[in-house]
């Protein structure tokens, strides 16, 4: 499956939900967000969001600090 992903492709598994990104990508379950397409995907929408061919995400990690 080739996605981009933070304005790169990237070949990636078979994903077929975001949940399923998330997981792959290991993103914490907190400090991170995901966006479709140009659209934010709540969190709790994750498992039930598919993927597809092309589909452009921008992923986002929140760091703290001081």
């Amino acid at each position: 499956m080739k996605l981009i992903i933070n304005g790169k492709p990237l070949d990636t598994p078979e994903l077929a939900t975001v949940a399923d990104l998330a997981a792959w990508l290991e993103l914490p379950s907190y400090g991170s967000a995901v966006e479709l397409n140009g659209a934010v995907v709540r969190r709790g929408d994750h498992p039930a969001t598919p993927l597809k061919d092309g589909d452009s995400l921008e992923v986002v990690r929140f760091v703290g600090g001081g």
